[in-house]
C-alpha cells in the first residue's frame, strides 16, 4: 500500500535513509540527542508559501469533540505566527476552566479561512457540513484505523490535503479515509521537544488508554490486563511511573506514582514502557524507551503500532519478562512510524497555510482563464 502514497520527499525518506547510515541504536537503547541527531531535529521548517504569510484563522474539529489536547501541541506555533486557532465543540460542558486551547461551538465560531479536521467521525462530519463554504483539510493528530471510516466517503471530496505524522501513519490514515491521495507527513508536534533519555534503574512507565467511553471519545479494552500487569511489575520489585491518557480515570491508578508531566516527557525517566498501543507509542520510542504493547482480542491496534513494541502479551504473567528483555525497534521501523523530528508543527502549520493559499488563489486563476 506504500506506493499509492507520495511522501514528503525532504523529510520522511531522507530520514530513514540518515537512520540506515548511523549507529543510532547501541546495546538497545538510544538517547534522545542521538534520535534527533539521526532524523532530523534542528533542520529548518518549511519555508511559508511566497506571499502567503498573512494571520490565519483556523477552526479544529477533532473526532474526540472536546479533545483539546490534541490540539495544545500546535499552540506555540500558532502563537509564534499570530495566527487564531480555535478547536469547534459541541457545548463547554466538557471543557476544563483554564484550558489554554481557544474554542467556540459552531454558533458563536469566528471569522475563518480554513477548516482542518481530524478524521471522519461524527462531530468533524457535522463541523463539515456547518461550515461548507471554507477550504477543508485532514490532518491525523491521533491513530485511527486503516479501516473505511463510514462517513470518509462524504468528507474526502472536500479534502484540499491531507497530513499524517509519518509514513506508517500516513498508510493508515489514507485507508481510514479510503483515499490513494498524496498524503503529506510532516512528522508529530509532540516531538518538536523530546526530552533527554535518562532512565531511573528499575522504573516502568505504564501507559494507559481510557477505560470507560463517554461523550468525549471511546474506550480501549485492555485496562484489566495493563493493571494486572503493572501489579507484576510492582510485586517483582519495578517503580511504577503512570502516564495518563487525558481521558483516564486517575482512580484506577492511585496507588502508584502518576506522571505531572505529558507522557513523552515522562518517558525520560523509564528503563523501559508497556500499555495499550496508542499514538504515544512511536513518541516514546523516539525518547528511546522500548515498549511492550497489551493486547486484548477486542482491541484492534494499525500495524505500526505493533511494530515499535519489542514484544505484546496477553497475559499478566509475561509482563515482568517481556519487561526485562524489551528492546528498541530498528532503526528503519522507527523512522517509519515516527516520522521526521524537529520543525514538525512548523512543517504541519506551512501545509494548512498552502492550502488556504491555493484557496485564495482561485478566484484570480479563474478570472485569468476567462480573459
Amino acid at each position: 500500500m506504500t506506493d499509492h502514497f507520495v511522501f514528503e520527499r525532504s523529510d520522511a525518506p531522507r530520514a530513514q535513509s540518515l537512520l540506515s547510515r548511523r549507529a543510532v541504536l547501541r546495546g538497545g537503547v538510544t538517547t534522545a540527542a542521538g534520535l534527533a541527531l539521526a532524523i532530523g531535529v534542528g533542520r529548518p521548517a518549511l519555508a511559508a508559501p511566497p506571499g502567503h504569510r498573512r494571520r490565519l484563522r483556523v477552526l479544529i474539529a477533532t473526532n474526540e469533540p472536546w479533545g483539546t489536547y490534541h490540539v495544545q501541541p500546535l499552540l506555540a506555533e500558532a502563537v509564534r505566527r499570530r495566527w487564531q486557532v480555535t478547536q469547534l465543540v459541541p457545548d463547554l460542558s466538557q471543557i476544563t476552566p483554564g484550558d489554554p486551547v481557544p474554542v467556540a461551538t459552531p454558533d458563536t465560531a469566528p471569522a475563518a479561512d480554513l477548516l482542518v479536521v481530524t478524521g471522519a467521525g461524527d462531530w468533524p462530519l457535522e463541523c463539515a457540513h456547518r461550515f461548507a463554504r471554507l477550504p477543508s483539510t485532514a490532518s491525523s493528530l491521533a491513530y485511527l484505523g486503516p479501516q473505511e471510516a463510514p462517513g470518509a466517503r462524504w468528507l474526502r471530496h472536500r479534502l484540499r490535503t491531507i497530513t499524517s505524522s509519518s509514513p506508517a501513519e500516513a498508510r493508515a490514515f489514507g485507508g481510514y479515509l479510503g483515499t490513494r491521495r498524496r498524503i503529506r507527513v510532516v512528522g508529530s508536534p509532540q516531538t518538536d521537544t523530546l526530552p533527554e533519555h535518562w532512565p531511573e534503574p528499575g522504573l516502568v512507565l505504564v501507559l494507559t488508554s481510557v477505560t470507560h467511553s463517554d461523550d468525549t471519545g471511546g474506550a480501549a479494552p485492555g485496562t484489566e490486563l495493563l493493571l494486572a500487569a503493572a501489579e507484576q511489575l510492582a510485586a517483582a520489585g519495578r517503580h511504577i511511573l503512570v502516564g495518563l491518557h487525558p481521558r483516564e480515570d486517575p482512580a484506577l491508578w492511585d496507588r502508584y506514582e502518576i506522571s505531572k508531566v505529558p507522557s513523552v516527557r515522562a518517558a525520560a525517566r523509564a528503563e523501559a514502557a508497556i500499555g495499550i498501543p496508542g499514538t504515544v507509542f512511536p513518541l516514546v520510542a523516539a525518547v528511546g524507551v522500548p515498549l511492550v504493547g497489551c493486547t486484548d482480542p477486542a482491541l484492534s491496534v494499525p500495524e505500526y503500532l505493533l511494530s515499535v513494541c519489542s514484544s505484546t502479551i496477553d497475559d499478566p504473567a509475561e509482563a515482568v519478562n517481556a519487561v526485562a528483555g524489551a528492546r528498541l525497534p530498528s532503526p528503519d521501523i522507527l523512522a517509519d512510524a515516527v516520522g521526521p523530528v524537529g520543525g514538525s508543527a512548523a512543517r504541519l502549520l506551512d501545509a494548512w497555510a498552502a492550502t488556504a493559499a491555493a484557496h485564495d488563489a482561485r478566484p484570480a486563476a479563474h478570472l485569468a482563464a476567462r480573459r
